[in-house]
């Protein structure tokens, strides 16, 4: 008999999603969920695009813990602890969250077992990410720090709605 699952799936930015990462994620845990023989009707196949993992406001993650809240689902598929959140004490919060409900989370990307150890692992690679989102940050606060000495400043990274962003020339004002 086939046991009910849900998948998730998240990237947070346009490059992933350019990138069709997020398919890639889908098809894995689709592929994953079935060789396990685990159904997930196409109401439970949860993504969220261009939302980052650091908050919990995600609408798919909603929808995912409201269906667990329910009762109505065995497991659930993730790609990875990341996938779940960029904050280590969201991925407890969220992990004890299911487990309480009864749901079995399942991460492709990390052990599969409940042992003292697997679970360590995964609190590591929550850890982890946590840091590489952190890094991320400050790399990137450090380029735009540099482009602004450069003297090439963009504060709204884009034109405001109904305009369009001229860049500097020789004719033009500065």
């Amino acid at each position: 008999m086939m046991k009910t699952a849900a998948i998730y799936a998240r990237v947070s930015s346009d490059r992933q999603k350019e990138n069709h990462t997020i398919a890639s994620q889908v098809t894995a845990l689709l592929q994953h969920a079935e060789s396990h023989e685990y159904m997930v009707p196409a109401e439970w196949q949860f993504q969220d695009e261009r939302y980052s993992g650091a908050t919990l406001l995600r609408p798919g993650l909603e929808a995912l813990r409201d269906l667990a809240a329910a009762g109505q689902l065995e497991a659930v598929f993730i790609y990875s602890p990341d996938r779940l959140s960029r904050k280590y004490a969201y991925q407890v919060l969220l992990i004890e969250e299911l487990s309480r409900c009864g749901v079995e989370v399942i991460f492709l990307k990390s052990p599969s077992g409940m042992t003292p150890e697997d679970q360590l692992l995964v609190q590591f690679q929550g850890m982890i990410a946590e840091y590489e989102r952190a890094q991320i940050a400050k790399r990137s606060r450090r380029g735009k720090c540099h482009r602004a000495q450069q003297g090439s400043v963009n504060v709204l990274s884009g034109a405001p709605f109904g305009y369009r962003y001229m860049k500097k020339s020789e004719s033009s004002a500065a």
